[in-house]
């Protein structure tokens, strides 16, 4: 086996070691025996930044037929025999990356390392015609069900279009087209496979009650006779200015119970210390009922029945600032838009108070306390760190740089960032019938 460990590193007594097979796999053990169960994560460096135009969605809908049978699991087998084994198991596709995840009990670790493998090394053996129109059906049903034929439920897929400029990398989102769906052929989906789902494009990650040198050993057994391919090409350039360089605006009429204002700030990469600032700037305007806008908009004015604002990061291309306010019944979205200016503007002017740093520094270690507080979580994490940084052991540590960042920094990244001029706006105005809307808090959504 050809592999490399580094020392030991963390934060709150939790440790990840890293290794690397002869054919390039990347692998992270974190030990815990706090409790009977395993997880095992596996990122592939493959997200919807790195399709071509025509053919959006296909990240998306292969994760869909990574679960559609292998060379020796057929079917739905993946499925049962985790679920069969006590194990839970699930698969998710972003801009940067697709991943694939099981939780199990302790003692049956190799089966999902197996099943990993397997489909790794295997799967075009099994991949044909009927599971490619089987799935693309899931799929294309997924959007109707999550995108086209629920309220608001093109937002983010209109917004990053507007946010992102056309032929950037980021301006379609995962779930793709429904043209580029029909589009998709068998020899497209083979293609894909075979430039992506490498050793050497991937990272995994097993974290719990594990013995390290047993699954080491289980790692090296079933992964690493898989060859490495050589084919991939580095994701297109995601850079942009700093900031956008004006409003873009879009307005929506569509059968949606209230009028809505939604829009896209443009921030820093994830990774970098004015990234973390963004980020505690977004959770003192918007994370949640004691922020800012939740005060002014939803308990003060009584203006709106949900306001927040979040951090969309992103490591290949400009973060984005996600705010999204519902309003009440007969508010105007341009009262409330002159709202949250003043309040930005603000906040860029007097920077937060000592009170608002202190509880949104807690909220976001809390946020990553939870994360890494359970075997699935961290190992996720460790994946992320790893795939997109280079460095599993960052995500130990991702707390103690959120909690350096100074008041002064949050307000810089505000000041710079948080203006009408770079932001992508969308509106929603109710068709039809009148507002359904109330004049109850209800929790912010981000």
């Amino acid at each position: 086996m050809g592999h490399t460990a580094t020392a030991q590193a963390g934060s709150g007594g939790l440790t990840a070691t890293e290794h690397r097979l002869a054919n390039g796999l990347r692998v992270v053990l974190s030990e815990d025996h706090l409790t009977p169960v395993a997880a095992v994560c596996l990122w592939y460096d493959v997200g919807s930044r790195h399709e071509v135009e025509g053919r959006t969605g296909l990240a998306h809908l292969f994760e869909h037929l990574m679960f559609q049978g292998s060379h020796q699991v057929h079917g739905n087998g993946h499925f049962e025999l985790v679920q069969g084994a006590g194990g839970s198991l699930n698969g998710t596709t972003s801009f940067e990356r697709t991943n694939y995840f099981e939780t199990m009990p302790a003692h049956q670790v190799e089966l999902a390392l197996w099943l990993e493998a397997d489909r790794m090394g295997s799967l075009l053996a099994a991949l044909d015609e009927q599971s490619m129109e089987n799935q693309r059906d899931v799929v294309k049903n997924e959007r109707r069900q999550r995108y086209d034929n629920v309220p608001y439920g093109t937002a983010f897929e209109k917004l990053t279009a507007l946010a992102y400029p056309e032929g950037h990398p980021y301006h379609h989102t995962p779930i793709g087209s429904m043209a580029d769906l029909d589009a998709a052929t068998l020899e497209d989906a083979r293609h894909f496979f075979r430039t992506y789902y490498a050793p050497n494009n991937a990272v995994l990650s097993v974290v719990g009650d594990i013995d390290p040198d047993r699954t080491l050993a289980w790692v090296e057994k079933y992964f690493g006779s898989i060859p490495a391919h050589d084919g991939k090409q580095p994701p297109r350039d995601g850079s942009l200015p700093g900031t956008i360089g004006g409003q873009l605006r879009e307005v929506v009429e569509e059968d949606v119970p209230a009028r809505a204002l939604m829009a896209a700030y443009r921030l820093p990469h994830d990774g970098t210390r004015e990234a973390d600032a963004a980020d505690l700037a977004l959770t003192v305007l918007g994370g949640g009922e004691s922020s800012r806008l939740h005060n002014r908009l939803v308990r003060r004015d009584r203006s709106a029945v949900a306001a927040g604002f979040g951090l969309l990061r992103l490591a290949g291309a400009p973060s984005l600032g996600w705010l999204d306010v519902k309003t009440s019944t007969g508010v105007e979205v341009h009262d409330i838009e002159a709202a949250v200016d003043e309040e930005l503007a603000r906040f860029a002017a007097e920077g937060p108070t000592a009170e608002e740093m202190e509880r949104a520094q807690a909220q976001l270690e809390r946020e990553w306390l939870d994360r890494l507080g359970t075997v699935a979580g961290r190992a996720d994490e460790l994946c992320r760190y790893a795939v997109l940084f280079g460095d599993p052991q960052l995500a130990l540590t991702a707390v103690d740089r959120v909690l350096d960042i100074t008041a002064e920094e949050v307000q810089a990244v505000a000041a710079a960032t948080l203006r009408p001029d770079n932001r992508a706006v969308l509106v929603y105005e109710p068709t039809g019938a009148p507002e359904a809307g109330n004049d109850e808090e209800e929790e912010a959504g981000q």
